[in-house]
């Protein structure tokens, strides 16, 4: 690549040489480092610049994050955040072959994957035992399809544990999860990657980056996959492509326009049934479904942001987000087990007894539906840094206005002899995928539902002195919902619902590398939320989690290692059924635990992202005879580390481990009259799964081998609470290998 030579290019240029040098490049991963000088294109005398060949050398792959979006809707560093914070960055991503959402998540102890309304479609992702599917966002803004989220655009995605009402509004209860993606910079680049990998696995990315003029770029992030799996027939084609415009860039006024344009075709996978307490299969690859189901999704979501800066004190920003989801989903779930493959034979879920499972068959049932989700949402902040006397103040003032659209219509497939709604059955050991001869399909319910957030709040970081920290904050939020139904009840319900939100902590760092904090925070969740309402809730106030937290952040081995320690007390009260169609708020969820994490330099060489989790979750003070019981998809313990070794500038060897201590399928009801909550009758055993990679440097490409699952250890990844529990077995051992390409 070629830079102008102008004295900040030279002084560039001399900074890349150092470190090219043996000093530096004993501790760097080989890659085209581009520098570009814009200020002019000419010498003094008016004659064009010379053109010099750099050839540098990338900083090694670093783990652990500067600073992090989530804490304070603001560019902020993680010590000055009073909560558990865990940053997946794209270095710590590229390195385990990550490709999705839940493959990043995987870092982040205390996240486990669940079943949403209707079935396993998209991230549907517990957090601390709570369920976080409509709290995920992109950017700050509520990112709530039901989708499968790739990582092609993404810099890094931010957790933020415990309840987060206070910055984000309604949700949160167990934590945030943000997804930051890729700005366009000043400068030239561009990455060309390809996957290819056992069961048919193949992908490519593109990352290319333009600047336009001396304060304007384009960059555009595409992909494309074909990704089969160990687990049979299962088969998803993707792509995308998302274009981000930054205009005014290093002036007083900047306008970023961004978009993310993606369809998947995927084929769902609804799990296995359990037997005895247990999931029941034929093997880890067995797949209960059909050949011919699929889910086809598409997802638009366009951003604009202004941001204007007027001084160093005052900084307004105004974002506007508008999100159409489409789903058409033909899905095959299995519902039950059978000791006949007829109605007469079927086992009430979940099924205890012995049984031969050579002689037992699965019920498939239905689960299609055509999906709209529309979402319109604008956030207008200003961002204050000023003084009064001796106290410095860091303060955020916004309002936030949201106009949400959901449209579920269920469709109906039915085999010949079969119950409506059911397709047929399938040998428990030994599963056909193939489509009935005869099925019809009749609509079901439409379900329209529509809704509608105002939310007002201020957050000020208060610097009392060179130690003490104060952070407080308040928010007011309106939720105000409807919801119709043509033929499911409620026919018509509504709910308004408005809430106050507080955030308070106290920080202590005695040093630049040391922060204290005792925190403390709600979070509030109207049960019209995600769009759908089970008749009898539609009188119900929203339930509301309270949490305290302790904790510490060390910076160590020079600022290298950051270290990480919190001790935390959720209790949230619930909604529980007294009897057919009745429900009450009564009882609660109490969540008590603790985390420890590293991420990090260890030496030049050796570097590790790792985190432990312990949760003691107990429901507690119900009217429906669950009190003592342990809440579904909720392990007590939950262990990752992941880390890398640099041989010498061209060879890195790494590998991870990720452990998740048995836990319980949710909504396992003990009668087949009262659903009454998790009463622990069904679980999925614990389970150790080892990866490993390896990677060769060259400035100009890399090349690297992932290995997935090495011991092929059986496990289930994501839990289903419908139908006795359901569990989604996890990939069996997997080989990729990625080529990219530095332009």
């Amino acid at each position: 690549m070629s830079i102008k030579k102008t004295k900040p290019a030279l002084l560039v240029a001399l900074a890349l040489q150092q470190l090219s040098s043996p000093v530096f490049a004993q501790t760097s991963a080989p890659a085209t480092t581009i520098a570009r000088d814009t200020s002019s294109n000419q010498l003094a005398d008016g004659q064009p610049l010379p053109e010099i060949i750099v050839k540098g050398q990338r900083a090694n792959s670093d783990y652990a994050p500067a600073v992090t979006h989530v804490g304070a809707k603001t560019e902020q560093a993680l010590r000055d955040v009073p909560q558990t914070v865990n940053v997946v960055n794209k270095d710590l991503m590229d390195a385990q072959g990550a490709t999705s959402l839940a493959d990043a998540l995987r870092n982040v102890p205390g996240i486990t994957i669940g079943g949403a309304e209707g079935g396993q479609i998209g991230n549907n992702i517990n957090l601390r035992g709570f369920t976080a599917r409509t709290d995920i966002y992109m950017d700050g803004f509520r990112d709530r399809g039901q989708y499968y989220r790739d990582l092609f655009d993404l810099e890094q995605v931010e957790v933020l544990q415990g309840p987060s009402s206070m910055l984000f509004g309604r949700g949160s209860t167990g934590g945030v999860i943000n997804q930051e993606t890729k700005q366009a910079k000043l400068g030239n680049f561009a990455t060309v990657s390809g996957t290819v990998g056992s069961d048919g696995r193949a992908r490519t990315t593109l990352d290319d980056n333009t600047q336009l003029s001396d304060t304007s770029a384009l960059r555009v992030n595409v992909f494309a996959q074909n990704l089969e799996t160990t687990r049979d027939v299962m088969s998803n084609k993707d792509f995308g492509v998302a274009p981000t415009l930054r205009l005014g860039i290093g002036q007083p006024t900047e306008i970023t326009i961004s978009a993310l344009l993606q369809h998947n075709n995927d084929m769902p996978d609804y799990g296995v049934e359990s037997l005895n307490g247990h999931p029941v299969t034929a093997s880890s690859s067995t797949f209960y479904g059909l050949a011919s189901d699929q889910t086809n999704q598409d997802i638009a979501m366009l951003n604009g942001v202004v941001k204007h800066t007027f001084n160093d004190t005052f900084v307004l920003r105004n974002q506007t987000q508008f999100n159409r989801y489409t789903t058409d989903a033909q899905e095959s779930a299995a519902h039950a087990l059978s000791t006949t493959n007829t109605a007469a034979g079927v086992i009430t879920p979940p099924a205890f007894g012995n049984y031969n499972p050579a002689k037992l068959w699965v019920e498939l049932q239905s689960h299609d539906r055509n999906i709209v989700d529309t979402s319109v949402d604008n956030q207008t902040d200003l961002i204050a840094k000023f003084v009064t006397g001796t106290i410095k103040h860091e303060m955020i003032v916004g309002a936030e206005f949201g106009h949400d659209t959901y449209s579920n219509q269920t469709l109906s497939r039915t085999g010949a002899g079969m119950p409506a709604g059911y397709v047929g059955f399938v040998s428990l050991m030994n599963p056909s995928d193939a489509t009935p001869a005869t099925v019809t399909t009749t609509n079901g319910n439409l379900a329209q539902s529509t809704a509608n957030t105002v939310g007002i709040y201020v957050n000020d970081t208060i610097s009392l002195n060179e130690h003490w920290k104060v952070v407080t904050g308040v928010r007011w939020d309106r939720f105000d919902a409807q919801i119709n139904n043509s033929i499911s009840l409620p026919a018509h319900a509504t709910q308004d619902a408005s809430f106050t939100s507080l955030r308070e902590g106290l920080i202590y760092q005695p040093t630049e590398e040391q922060s204290y904090y005792a925190s403390y925070g709600t979070s509030f969740d109207p049960l019209l939320e995600q769009m759908t309402l089970t008749n009898g809730q539609q009188s119900l106030p929203p339930t509301n989690t309270r949490s305290y937290e302790l904790g510490g952040k060390w910076d160590l081995l020079n600022d290298k290692l950051m270290v990480s320690f919190a001790a935390f007390n959720e209790k949230q009260n619930n909604v529980y059924s007294v009897s057919n169609g009745e429900y009450q708020a009564s009882g609660n969820w109490l969540i008590k635990g603790a985390t420890l994490g590293a991420v990090g330099h260890i030496t030049d060489q050796l570097q590790i992202s790792s985190g432990y989790m312990h949760l003691d979750p107990k429901v507690i003070d119900t009217v429906d005879g669950t009190a003592g019981s342990t809440p579904g998809n909720t392990p007590k313990n939950t262990f990752n580390v992941w880390t890398t070794y640099d041989i010498n500038k061209t060879w890195q060897v790494g590998g991870g481990v990720f452990y998740m201590s048995d836990r319980f399928v949710a909504d396992s009801g003990i009668t087949s009259t009262l659903p009454q909550g998790n009463v622990d009758r069904v679980s999925v055993p614990s389970y150790t799964r080892w990866d490993a990679t390896v990677a060769y440097h060259q400035p100009k490409y890399d090349i690297r081998l992932n290995l997935l699952n090495l011991t092929n250890k059986q496990y289930y990844d994501a839990l289903i609470q419908s139908d006795g529990g359901r569990a989604v077995p996890g990939i069996g051992r997997t080989a990729l290998l990625t080529g990219t390409y530095h332009f």
